[in-house]
């Protein structure tokens, strides 16, 4: 388990996920009901405030990241925590994951990327303590959630279209994909580091 006393700055720096407890680590950036949307910043040490969303729109849950992954955008991989009450921003929630909104997002220079959202559970999770699967969401719940990235993303000028809802496992080879060239980085990072400090 990450250590309790780790600061913001080395937030990008967690580890995804324990294999002893099967459980991944997802960074909150964005609480559940909140109207503004916060983002961490690597290079600040901290969350900054990315934008504020129209007035009666809010996040229906936890949004944030799996630390130490790189998607195809060239950021974190996404995570929606269905979560039973909002957490706070930086919050370390334990999770499992149980899907992915695989989705290809349009910018505003017409440029297009994949940008999935990867849907997780907290383990200490009380009203979906049984979900194993988004299969196991009824479909309302689902359509909610889908129409709420769909309509975040217009609202910023950009295009969110759904491919597919897939499921758990799925869901854990993106995110095990997301981790590899991380753990590399970092890696190379440690070892630059190393070879500069025996050069001093």
């Amino acid at each position: 388990m990450p250590s309790a006393g780790a600061n913001k700055h080395q937030i990008d720096r967690l580890r995804p996920y324990d294999d002893g407890e099967e459980v991944w680590y997802v960074v909150v950036e964005t609480p559940k009901g909140s109207h503004n949307k916060y983002q961490f910043d690597p290079a600040l040490g901290g969350f900054i405030l990315k934008g504020v969303l129209p007035e009666g729109m809010s996040f229906p849950y936890d949004f944030g990241f799996l630390p130490s992954t790189l998607g195809e955008d060239g950021d974190p991989l996404d995570v929606l925590v269905l979560s039973d009450e909002p957490s706070f921003c930086g919050c370390i929630v334990p999770a499992r994951l149980i899907g992915v909104i695989e989705a290809e997002q349009t910018e505003r220079d017409g440029s297009c990327q994949r940008n999935d959202r990867l849907v997780a559970v907290p383990v200490k999770a009380r009203t979906l303590s049984d979900c194993r699967s988004v299969k196991d969401l009824n479909e309302q719940r689902l359509r909610e959630i889908q129409d709420f990235f769909i309509s975040y993303n217009r609202v910023r000028g950009k295009r969110f279209r759904i491919l597919g809802i897939r499921g758990a496992s799925k869901a854990e080879r993106i995110a095990h994909s997301g981790a590899s060239p991380c753990r590399k980085h970092l890696r190379k990072r440690q070892e630059a580091s190393t070879n500069g400090a025996k050069k001093k």
